[in-house]
């Protein structure tokens, strides 16, 4: 029997269980910039073609080109943050900073992704990176009223967003929901891999040691955090946080935290690296293992590293604009809060 063709979203039988979603999502585009207005951050335009879209090497970009009226072709790609771009405002002199914009990934679809989406980043330059903490916890809120929602929902899962969200670093978590030690286990693939087995999480032969800490991540972390209220999960593994400070007096973890509620990752933020020279580094450790895995690698962006030892000390975030709405509407799929999706 041949599948009847789904429904498009623009067919108007669709319209009114869409309404409601896309309504909520207006009220909170402007709930959230009336919360930055507040807050004395300056709205910027990130250039969405880069030279680079970034240097993780899990992250896929949509590349294109660029054509002079002489016919000279240059490679451009879309970006996958306006990270870069924001730095360098940083570096020219801007103090507080946000963009609300959309940003392109590649090999990213499903209820939670969609390959073009919408991303609220901020900075705060000369402030450390609990003030991005205190910053999630304001926009949950603010999202929630604006949606006029009492709880975030995502599959039969609640978190009060006018709670202040419980804090955990990533070794804790790891204690609590996998009984794996993690800071004994740092970069030791053996003993991580044993301790990840009898946690009842699969690794594989070719499994590195990060592949298995973002097993044990998404298996026994996630799916227990921001329960009755959001979580902010702290302090990865250096080795984790490529565009992150170490952590003052413990090298062995950096600035980097994520927000999640009802199981959602929502926001990842830093308390951002500005030595230029361990950027590179950490960029060609990334780009080796992207050409290992996936057979290709993105440029670095010497504009960016140039402006990067100029930059002032900073904190920053970059927040799923769509996943918020989700969870303040109670959507159950990301095409549900989006105007057009991507056919």
């Amino acid at each position: 029997m041949t599948q009847a063709p789904e429904t498009p979203w623009w067919d108007p039988r669709k319209r009114p269980d869409r309404a409601p979603f896309l309504a909520a999502r207006g009220r909170i585009i402007r709930a959230v910039r009336a919360w930055a207005d507040r807050e004395g951050l300056t709205e910027v335009e990130a250039a969405a073609l880069q030279v680079s879209p970034g240097n993780e090497a899990h992250l896929h970009a949509f590349a294109t080109e660029a054509v002079t009226t002489a016919g000279e072709r240059r490679p451009l790609y879309l970006h996958t943050s306006p990270e870069f771009a924001c730095k360098k405002l940083l570096a020219s002199g801007e103090t507080a900073i946000f963009t609300l914009g959309k940003v392109w990934r590649n090999r990213e679809r499903g209820p939670l992704h969609h390959p073009e989406f919408t991303m609220l980043e901020w900075y705060r330059a000369h402030q450390p990176y609990e003030a991005i903490m205190a910053d999630c916890a304001a926009l949950l809120a603010a999202a929630a009223e604006a949606a006029e929602a009492d709880v975030l929902r995502w599959r039969g899962r609640e978190a009060n967003p006018f709670l202040e969200p419980e804090r955990l670093t990533v070794a804790e978590a790891f204690e609590r929901h996998a009984d794996i030690g993690l800071l004994s286990v740092l970069n030791d693939r053996p003993a991580l891999a044993e301790d990840a087995r009898r946690a009842g999480v699969r690794v594989a032969q070719d499994d590195t040691w990060a592949d298995i800490f973002s097993r044990v991540i998404v298996e026994k972390i996630e799916p227990n955090l921001g329960h009755g209220r959001a979580a902010i999960l702290y302090e990865y593994p250096a080795s984790e946080a490529a565009l992150a400070r170490p952590k003052a007096g413990d090298r062995r973890v950096a600035e980097r935290f994520e927000l999640y509620a009802c199981g959602v990752e929502l926001a990842n933020c830093f308390g951002e690296l500005t030595d230029a020279v361990e950027q590179r580094r950490r960029f060609e450790v990334e780009m080796e293992e992207k050409a290992a895995i996936y057979g290709e690698r993105y440029p670095i962006d010497e504009d960016f590293l140039a402006a990067l030892a100029r930059m002032p000390p900073a904190s920053g975030g970059a927040l799923g604009f769509d996943r918020l709405v989700m969870l303040a509407t109670g959507a159950s799929r990301i095409e549900q809060v989006l105007w057009t999706p991507v056919a």
